[in-house]
């Protein structure tokens, strides 16, 4: 079957109704998933029935892919790469570190995230701590904040190079303020000038 067949996009208010079906069928929280629907990606038929969806929550540049649900689990070897592919592209937009979840499917091993080390547990945010289950994980990018504070030469020369802009933007305010200053004392001259030569022959001015 083909992946044309399908479209995955970001849910709205307006795919709520349907979405509260399938929570319900998958014993999900009707009342909290509601509330926070805009985390949810859905996949679709080329003739706009919703089926499938699954949560990507942010906290702390961590994202959390949870309340994964179709309506038909025939077509989720499909829908599931779609989702994922659009998951990623929301990841980077908004800069995520790493990627959480408990869902069980093999499809989200087979996507790189794994049983997670004492050191990314230190990084899971509070907020999901309590949740049952256990933790796959995958890491995106490095925490550049980290490794510059972990890395005094590398801070220093961060420091070097924000001094240095500093330096530059405040030269070019004093060059810019000098450039007013100059052009205000042309403007004055020139004023001056005009004053002359209309003392000097006041006729000129009916010339």
């Amino acid at each position: 079957m083909s992946t044309t067949n399908y479209r995955v996009r970001r849910a709205t208010l307006e795919d709520l109704g349907p979405l509260s079906g399938l929570w319900r069928t998958m014993s999900l929280s009707v009342e909290e998933l509601g509330r926070r629907i805009t985390e949810f990606q859905v996949a679709e038929s080329a003739e706009g029935n919703l089926l499938g969806a699954v949560g990507l929550q942010m906290v702390d540049r961590q994202g959390l892919v949870h309340s994964e649900a179709f309506t038909d689990y025939g077509v989720a070897e499909y829908l599931r790469p779609l989702l994922w592919e659009r998951m990623q592209s929301v990841a980077n937009n908004h800069g995520l570190l790493r990627l959480w979840t408990k869902e069980q499917a093999p499809f989200w091993r087979q996507c790189g995230l794994g049983q997670p080390d004492k050191e990314a547990l230190e990084k899971l945010p509070a907020a999901w701590r309590s949740l049952p289950g256990s933790w796959s994980t995958l890491k995106l990018r490095e925490d550049l904040d980290v490794i510059i504070g972990s890395d005094p030469a590398f801070a220093l020369m961060m420091d070097a190079e924000k001094q240095r802009t500093a330096r530059l933007l405040q030269g070019a305010k004093v060059m810019k303020f000098l450039a007013a200053l100059i052009a205000f004392a042309v403007l004055i001259l020139a004023l001056g000038a005009t004053f002359y030569l209309v003392r000097r022959n006041p006729n000129i001015l009916h010339h």
